[in-house]
């Protein structure tokens, strides 16, 4: 006996309703599937950016401050001849020496230098007068200084240079004694309360 149509259309109904249903599952499963994988290649794109970034910056860095150490050299050829130039300025008795060849010739290699070693970067770090700064200066003494509040820089011992705004050398100073502290001479007496390295800190390496 034949089954009745309505019996086999309805069970091909439900057939076809459970084959909806997988695809429907199986189609639901790709998506997240699909935007999984979408997810991790955004974020491999994302960290390869970071590294092309970093390594960007790795290289930028190493032509700015590749320098560094050759500059620190230079600097001790700038700092005998400009103690070269101020002893002659200082011993000198007759102004009209100051137009001896010698010292001309100090004086325009000098400048030469300096203005060689600014184009490559290299500038000098201004400290005489200016609060001092740890960042910058190396402070090596204290000073009485009645015209300048504590912890100002009096005297530049030896000058300071930056290398495209990061610290090559920091400049030596003296700074006006903090009211109440022993001066560097009573430090001798008492080692721990001139500590300069305790008062002012030192200056960071670049």
């Amino acid at each position: 006996m034949t089954g009745s149509p309505h019996r086999i259309d309805d069970e091909q109904v439900a057939t076809d309703a459970v084959d909806m249903a997988t695809l429907l599952r199986e189609n639901k499963k790709l998506q997240e599937e699909n935007a999984a994988l979408r997810d991790r290649m955004l974020r491999a794109l994302a960290e390869a950016e970071n590294v092309r970034s970093q390594a960007d910056r790795t290289i930028a860095d190493a032509r700015q401050f590749a320098i560094s150490e050759f500059a620190r050299e230079l600097l001790t050829v700038v700092d005998n001849l400009q103690r070269t130039v101020e002893a002659a300025e200082t011993q000198l008795v007759d102004p009209r020496v100051e137009e001896s060849v010698l010292l001309q010739g100090v004086q325009v290699t000098l400048r030469a230098f300096l203005q060689t070693l600014e184009r490559f970067g290299v500038r000098p770090i201004e400290a005489l007068g200016r609060p001092f700064d740890p960042n910058l200066h190396e402070a090596i003494m204290e000073e009485d200084d009645p015209s300048q509040p504590p912890g100002i820089v009096t005297r530049v011992v030896e000058n300071g240079y930056t290398l495209r705004g990061r610290l090559l050398r920091p400049a030596r100073v003296a700074v006006s004694k903090t009211t109440g502290e022993p001066s560097t001479e009573d430090a001798a007496a008492d080692p721990a309360a001139g500590d300069l390295g305790v008062l002012w800190g030192s200056a960071v390496d670049p």
